[in-house]
């Protein structure tokens, strides 16, 4: 197949990220995919930042090779940091154990200890902080992630003080940047960064309340026109959320969905627009989206194993975004370039 160029947009969603992981390691194992860009946030930054270190390395077979292997990396940094829990061995068991995960959690640690940080902020812990992210950050290769070699990389995160989002390239990608796309302020303190804009320091939390993922940048002139979404936080669920858990869950996906569906709609109506030839031609880039999901595992997992993920479950969100970058390729991948794989009109109808 002749080479196809694209855009990577990785959205966060915690350690639910494995998925992203395992969709970008099946992505890898096609030497006709050219990632131009990559726009991330939260754990989708993380992803990115190590996808464009390897891809930086080396062109061709080698250098998706180091990708895979820092994604590899990164990955199994995540599950050393965060497996707490004592339920591994259920989702090894199980494969899709949404009740029974549900019911470990309100036994193990992790339940309570989620509900009593509840009560409290981070910065009460006063001298004792600590970023548990900071050790994984600091240790990816940043002269390759920073490097003019490879994608262009985007990381979002948002203004604490005017609520603007902020967009991290170059060497302006460095740990700290990643840690602030990846801050959820109920567990982590603000990160605070210079801003050569404002002329001041300013404060950043998590990049999803602002841009999850942020497409903007992807629009540019010499990048291509096909944007690929990787999504995590489900766009629909059904039924109506009645336990404390529940409602959080909602509320956390709505809100981490809203500003990607807010850009979606932006590119149907200016999709609309050229088609109808009311611009002149050229006036606005014709954008062409791609998804690639899999609501069903995600509605499968708990809330609590975002924060506090199992072996098993990694793997098993790894392979679900392997099997549904599959089915993609399968479906949809004589589009790339020529067609949206996503109906924007029938989505927001």
């Amino acid at each position: 197949m002749d080479t196809k160029r694209i855009n990577l947009a990785l959205q966060g969603g915690g350690a639910h990220g494995a998925f992203t992981w395992g969709v970008l390691d099946r992505l890898l194992d096609e030497d006709w995919i050219e990632i131009a860009a990559i726009s991330g946030t939260s754990a989708g930054a993380l992803n990115g930042a190590a996808l464009k270190s390897g891809l930086a390395q080396a062109s061709g077979t080698k250098g998706r090779e180091a990708a895979r292997e820092a994604l590899n990396w990164l990955w199994s940094q995540v599950a050393e940091g965060n497996d707490f829990r004592t339920d591994r061995w259920v989702s090894a068991l199980f494969p899709y154990p949404d009740t029974v995960t549900r019911w470990f959690d309100l036994f193990t640690p992790a339940f309570y200890i989620e509900n009593w940080l509840r009560l409290l902020s981070p910065y009460d812990s006063g001298p004792f902080y600590i970023n548990p992210l900071a050790r994984v950050v600091q240790d990816l290769e940043f002269e390759n992630v920073c490097a003019k070699e490879g994608p262009a990389f985007f990381v979002s995160a948002t203004n604490v003080r005017n609520g603007k989002i902020r967009i991290f390239s170059g060497d302006e990608v460095t740990p700290d940047a990643l840690l602030a796309s990846a801050c959820l302020p109920n567990l982590f303190r603000a990160v605070e960064i210079d801003d050569p804009v404002t002329g001041r320091r300013e404060a950043y939390w998590d990049g999803g309340y602002t841009g999850n993922p942020a497409l903007f940048p992807l629009f540019e002139p010499q990048f291509p026109r096909d944007i690929m979404i990787v999504n995590i936080n489900p766009l629909a669920r059904e039924g109506i959320p009645t336990t404390p858990q529940q409602i959080e869950e909602r509320i956390t996906e709505i809100s981490f969905n809203t500003s990607l569906l807010r850009e979606l709609r932006a590119i149907n109506f200016a999709r609309r627009v050229i088609a109808e030839k009311h611009l002149p031609e050229r006036a606005m880039k014709d954008v062409l989206i791609h998804l690639i999901a899999d609501d069903d595992t995600m509605l499968s997992l708990s809330q609590s194993s975002k924060v506090s993920p199992s072996y098993g479950t990694l793997g098993r969100l790894k392979t679900a975004g392997q099997q549904a970058a599959d089915r993609f390729l399968d479906q949809h991948a004589d589009k790339i370039g020529k067609e949206p794989s996503v109906n924007l009109a029938e989505l927001f109808g």
